[in-house]
């Protein structure tokens, strides 16, 4: 890991994949902090989560997808219409959100 700022913003904006679901990791609430004694994972599909910055603050809703390429997560009811009358998924960064509920599956059991 390098500590010049030009080689880590590289190393960052050109990670791959599964580099990227690591980096995409969101803080979990105060009650799942205490109950699984960690303070954040990777956010993945089917989280509950909720939005603690921007214009649809305090918003939840399920993560319906982690686009890892743009760096961001589409979360149901978090939407923007277009002028043509569509409505598409407004990207919010994982940092600004916080997970309030856990989609557990036999990777994430090892947390309780």
């Amino acid at each position: 890991v390098s500590s010049t700022a030009r080689k880590a913003r590289k190393a960052h904006f050109n990670a791959p994949s599964h580099l990227r679901q690591k980096i995409m990791s969101a803080t979990l609430s105060k009650e799942l902090r205490t109950k699984y004694n960690v303070r954040s994972i990777p956010i993945r599909r089917d989280d509950e989560v909720m939005v603690m910055r921007g214009q649809f603050k305090e918003r939840d809703g399920k993560v319906t997808q982690v686009y890892r390429k743009k760096w961001r997560i589409h979360i149901e009811r978090v939407t923007r219409d277009k002028v043509n009358g569509q409505t598409v998924p407004v990207g919010i960064h994982p940092s600004k959100v916080v997970i309030t509920k856990i989609k557990l599956d036999k990777h994430r059991k090892a947390l309780s």
